[in-house]
C-alpha cells in the first residue's frame, strides 16, 4: 500500500486550502485523506472541524486546526436519525463557521487562502463562501453512481417512487436500471421530507460549486461520471482510491483492536470471513442472533466487528447466545473495532460481509476481496446493488436469516461462483492500482485538480 512515507512531498507553494468535513466517521476519513493528498502536492492545509467527533490533531502535525462549536446537545449527538443530525448541523454550524472563516480570511500572517473544500452534505457552506467571496469546491465522499441517483430525487418523487412504500420494494425503478425501489438511497427517519431536503440541497450546492472531487476512479464508475459531467456542468475530479495514497487509521474515532491481526496470522490463507457493518449501522436483538447463528452454522472461521452499542438493548455481547460464545475460541474472533485496511489486505481473509459504505466497498475492491452485501441505509443500497449486479464482485444477502446466511457464506467459500467473483474483483483491483500510477486516470485527474485550484479564475477571487 502506498502511504505518506512513500509519497513524494512537493515543496510548499505558499497557498492555503480550507477543508471542512461532515463530522461522521465515514466522511472524516476521506476528507483527511484528501487533505494529506493535497498537502503532498504543496498546499498548506487548515482543517475547520466541529467539536463533535473531532479528530486528534496530534495525528496531523502538518495541518492547522480550528474547531467550531456546533451546539448539539448530547441527545442530538447520540440520535440514530442521521438525516435529522445532518439537518441540524446545516443550521447550527452557519454562524460559527462564518465567524471562523472571517477570522481566517483576515489573518495576513498566513498564506493566501485559495479555496474552501467542504463535504457536499454541508450545503450551508455555499452561501457562507459566496458571501465572503471565497471559492468553494466540494468533496462527495460517496461514489459517482449514488450521487447520480441522489440527483434524480425530484424525478423519483414526481414518479411516486419517493417516499418509499413497503408495497413497492421489489418493483424496478425503470429510469435507473438495475435498481429496484428497495435499492434507492433512503434511510429511516422521523420525517422523510428531512432526508429529501438534505439530498436536494446537497445536489444543488454541488452544482453551484467550482468543482466536485470524488473518491472513485474512471474504470469503476465511468458511465456515472459521464452523466455527472454532462448533468452538473462543473469539473468532476475522480482521484481515488484515496486510501491507496494515504491510510485513514489516524482519523479513526474508535480505538482499533490490533489483536485482530495476530489472530488472523494464525489462520489458513483465504479461510476467514471478515464481518463489519461500519461506524453507524445497528441491528436489533433478533437480527444479532441470526447473524450469530449464521456464522456459527457455516463452519468457517470469522472475524466479526461488534461495536459497543451497535445492537439494541445491549452494550456489547450480552445478548449473544452462551453456546456461541463458548465456540468462539475454536473458529471466531470478535473485536470492538478493527484496522480494516490491514484486515482486508491480510492473506487469511477471503470475503467481506459488509454494509457497503463507500469507503468499505472501495477498500474491499482494492484488496481483491469479494463481498457479501447487507446495506443498511442511503448510498449503501446503491453500492450493494452495483457490487452484485453491475460489477459482479459480490452477492446480496436478501434475508437476514441464519439459513440464508449459512447458504450465502458457504456458496461464496465453497462453490464455483465464489471463484468467479474473486476473478472479477482481482481484475478491478489491478485497475484500481493502475489508475494511480503516472499516466493513470486518477493520477491525471489529481494533476488537473491542482491546476484547477491554482487557476487565475480561482485564485484572484481571494488574495491578500
Amino acid at each position: 500500500m502506498e502511504n505518506q512515507s512513500s509519497n513524494q512531498i512537493e515543496p510548499r507553494m505558499g497557498r492555503r486550502l480550507l477543508l471542512f468535513p461532515l463530522p461522521l466517521q465515514g466522511h472524516i476519513n476521506p476528507m483527511m485523506q484528501l487533505a494529506s493528498i493535497l498537502y503532498s502536492k504543496g498546499f498548506s492545509i487548515t482543517i475547520i472541524h466541529t467539536n463533535f467527533n473531532s479528530p486528534n490533531r496530534s495525528n496531523y502535525p502538518h495541518f492547522t486546526f480550528h474547531f467550531i462549536n456546533e451546539n448539539l446537545s448530547e441527545g442530538e449527538k447520540s440520535a440514530s436519525d442521521i438525516a435529522a443530525i445532518v439537518q441540524l448541523l446545516n443550521v447550527r454550524c452557519v454562524r460559527p463557521f462564518h465567524d471562523c472563516l472571517v477570522k481566517l480570511l483576515s489573518d495576513v500572517s498566513e498564506e493566501p487562502i485559495v479555496c474552501l473544500i467542504s463535504d457536499a452534505i454541508c450545503h450551508f457552506t455555499h452561501a457562507v463562501a459566496n458571501e465572503l467571496k471565497l471559492r468553494r469546491m466540494v468533496l462527495r465522499t460517496g461514489g459517482a453512481t449514488s450521487l447520480h441517483v441522489f440527483s434524480t430525487f425530484p424525478l423519483l418523487k414526481e414518479k411516486e417512487y419517493l417516499p418509499v412504500r413497503d408495497s413497492q420494494l421489489e418493483e424496478p425503478v425503470v429510469e435507473l436500471p438495475p435498481l429496484r425501489v428497495k435499492d434507492l438511497p433512503v434511510s429511516k427517519t422521523s420525517d422523510p421530507e428531512d432526508l429529501y431536503q438534505v439530498v436536494v440541497e446537497m445536489v444543488n450546492g454541488t452544482k453551484a460549486s467550482s468543482g466536485v472531487i470524488l473518491n472513485t476512479f474512471e474504470d469503476l464508475e465511468q458511465p456515472s461520471l459521464a452523466i455527472l459531467r454532462q448533468a452538473f456542468g462543473i469539473p468532476v475530479f475522480p482521484i481515488g482510491p484515496f486510501h491507496k495514497r494515504f491510510p485513514a487509521s489516524s482519523s479513526s474515532l474508535l480505538t482499533q483492536d490490533e489483536s485482530c491481526i495476530s489472530w488472523l496470522d494464525k489462520q489458513e490463507p483465504r479461510s476467514v470471513i471478515y464481518v463489519s457493518f461500519g461506524s453507524i449501522a445497528a441491528v436489533n436483538e433478533s437480527e444479532f442472533l441470526e447473524i450469530s447463528w449464521g456464522l456459527a452454522n457455516c463452519k468457517q472461521p470469522f472475524l466479526w466487528v461488534v461495536r459497543p452499542g451497535s445492537t439494541s438493548r445491549s452494550d456489547w455481547l450480552e445478548t449473544m447466545p452462551k453456546e456461541f460464545l463458548e465456540a468462539l475460541d475454536i473458529r471466531g474472533h470478535i473485536a470492538k473495532w478493527a484496522p480494516q485496511q490491514e484486515v482486508l489486505a491480510h492473506p487469511a481473509v477471503v470475503a467481506f460481509w459488509t454494509h457497503n459504505g463507500w469507503n468499505s466497498t472501495l477498500e474491499s475492491i482494492c484488496e481483491g476481496v469479494p463481498m457479501i452485501c447487507m446495506p443498511c441505509f442511503t448510498d449503501q443500497r446503491v453500492n450493494a446493488k452495483y457490487v452484485s449486479d453491475v460489477w459482479g464482485v459480490g452477492v446480496q444477502l436478501e434475508k437476514l436469516e441464519r439459513e440464508e446466511i449459512e447458504r450465502t457464506i458457504n456458496g461464496l467459500m465453497l462453490e464455483t461462483k465464489g471463484e468467479k467473483l474473486r476473478s472479477r474483483i482481482l481484475h478491478l483491483k489491478e485497475k484500481a492500482t493502475q489508475c494511480l500510477r503516472q499516466g493513470g486516470s486518477s493520477y491525471q485527474s489529481l494533476e488537473s485538480l491542482v491546476t484547477h485550484i491554482l487557476s487565475s479564475e480561482l485564485f484572484t477571487k481571494h488574495t491578500k
